[in-house]
């Protein structure tokens, strides 16, 4: 992967542990060349992530819609900043622009875009792997209300393993590295649309 889209929060809050992730996966990104694209912001989760990256010479893209930049959350030392229009042309952009996904933790914002390239994903729509980063148990409930969705029969089984998840960021970079989509038009064929 030459480049990694994380999706994270605009608060921190403080969990030392979290930091510690946070600065793991800027090591394991720089020490890869794996370049981050990310929301833009200088703030929360994102903010650190960014700084650390650079901080550690890697290259960190962000991609910021111009209502966000006008209230002054803009990251201003990234490597570069693309500035657009609407939220859904900032979620497209960086799904254009990287090789993969991961997740911290973060709020509504952060479900809404590891959602969304995870059902871009089981759509066959592209063919990155998406994963989450289990800081301190943060998603543990997340990853239970899938297997219940499987349990219930509202998500097959071979698109609940379409996510990657792991507490520690060079394992989850691993399995990034390692991915290989099992259910290229499985989506489509369980539905007789091809």
């Amino acid at each position: 992967m030459n480049s990694i889209c994380v999706f994270c929060g605009a608060n921190f809050n403080g969990d030392p542990l979290l930091s510690d992730a946070i600065n793991q996966l800027a090591e394991i990104m720089t020490n890869q060349n794996i370049a981050l694209v990310y929301g833009g912001g200088k703030v929360g989760v994102m903010g650190l992530l960014a700084d650390a990256i650079l901080s550690k010479g890697g290259k960190a893209e962000g991609v910021l819609p111009k209502f966000l930049m006008e209230k002054e959350i803009a990251h201003t030392g990234l490597t570069k900043l693309h500035v657009v229009e609407t939220m859904h042309e900032r979620k497209q952009l960086m799904s254009d622009l990287c090789d993969g996904f991961v997740t911290l933790p973060g709020g509504l914002g952060t479900m809404e875009e590891f959602f969304e390239v995870l059902t871009w994903l089981q759509l066959g729509l592209h063919h990155k792997p998406v994963g989450i980063l289990n800081v301190n148990g943060y998603y543990d409930l997340l990853l239970k209300q899938l297997d219940v969705m499987v349990e219930q029969r509202f998500l097959k089984p071979v698109n609940r393993e379409l996510v990657l998840s792991a507490t520690d960021p060079i394992e989850l970079v691993d399995m990034m590295n390692n991915f290989k989509v099992k259910t290229d038009e499985i989506w489509f064929r369980d539905r007789n649309l091809i």
